[in-house]
């Protein structure tokens, strides 16, 4: 099951692929959200093999997820591969110069079951991947309008400014 979006964001390729390669800020978001998450590698920079272990729970049971950086080329994109109970999902994010000023932001998530069970649950997502899919486009547009928000601040011109 595949989902894939795009968004364009009213800032350089430089600020956009800076922001959404902070994956120390990714990590302290998800912990505000009850999910533990540990580094499993000892690099200083994000580079590929970039790893780390999550404890979550969902639908009632604790899961754990294993995920590594293994694609990194700055500032044009990243691949982060996951794996969770039998369940594979890649994730991809590319970053396209649009004009000095404007960047595309497209992402998308491919989820792949390796077991019977993740069938099961994979096939039970199909049956919402509309509803899934409007969701994960949200969840991007909103990143791509913060993003915007932090570059008018970074630019120092955002007081008392209409967007």
């Amino acid at each position: 099951m595949k989902f894939l979006t795009r968004q364009d964001v009213e800032a350089p390729i430089d600020f956009v692929f800076r922001h959404a390669a902070d994956f120390e800020a990714h990590a302290r978001q998800a912990m505000r959200r009850g999910i533990e998450v540990a580094r499993a590698d000892n690099l200083a920079e994000p580079a590929p093999g970039m790893c780390w272990n999550l404890q979550f729970s969902y639908r009632g049971k604790d899961r754990r997820m294993f995920g590594e950086l293994v694609e990194f080329e700055a500032p044009t994109g990243f691949v982060i591969q996951s794996e969770s109970g039998g369940i594979e999902s890649l994730f991809e994010a590319e970053f396209l110069t649009l004009s000095q000023g404007r960047t595309r932001l497209r992402a998308g998530l491919q989820i792949s079951p390796r077991t019977l069970s993740a069938r099961l649950l994979v096939q039970s997502l199909k049956l919402a991947k509309g509803r899934l899919s409007d969701a994960f486009a949200a969840r991007v547009a909103q990143f791509a309008e913060d993003l915007e928000d932090r570059y008018v601040e970074h630019k120092g011109g955002g007081i008392g400014l209409l967007r």
